[in-house]
């Protein structure tokens, strides 16, 4: 299963279990990973799992940016589409820092996007 890690100073400090086909992420309060902070937006971002097309009983997570104020970023990069999160990726909504950790990842999944 896959998890979103908030980190502050590189520190865990509150994990989310990603078990939904789609999460969403914001400040209000009908988000399902809610951050309650001023430089989030209300509907911040979107993480769904979608079945892998090339191996069976594997998931791979996207992260989508809703048109935030302050961005969604991967790995320090701004998103601006539709992009696939890979095990100990650093997302970043506003200001707030998270590590995402798939424990079912495997690096036949990455040489499967590699081979793509």
């Amino acid at each position: 299963m896959a998890s979103l890690s908030q980190l502050v100073d590189n520190v865990v400090v509150t994990t989310f279990e990603l078990d939904q086909p789609t999460i969403h992420v914001g400040r209000s309060p009908g988000n399902d990973i809610r951050i309650d902070e001023i430089s989030v937006s209300g509907h911040h971002a979107v993480i769904e799992s979608v079945a892998n097309a090339y191996l069976e009983d594997t998931l791979d997570y996207y992260i989508t940016d809703s048109n935030s104020t302050n961005g969604t970023f991967v790995n320090d990069i701004r998103i601006s589409g539709r992009q696939r999160l890979n095990s100990n990726d650093i997302v970043r909504i506003a200001w707030n820092e998270f590590r995402f950790v798939d424990e079912d990842e495997s690096a036949m999944e990455k040489t499967a996007y590699i081979l793509d």
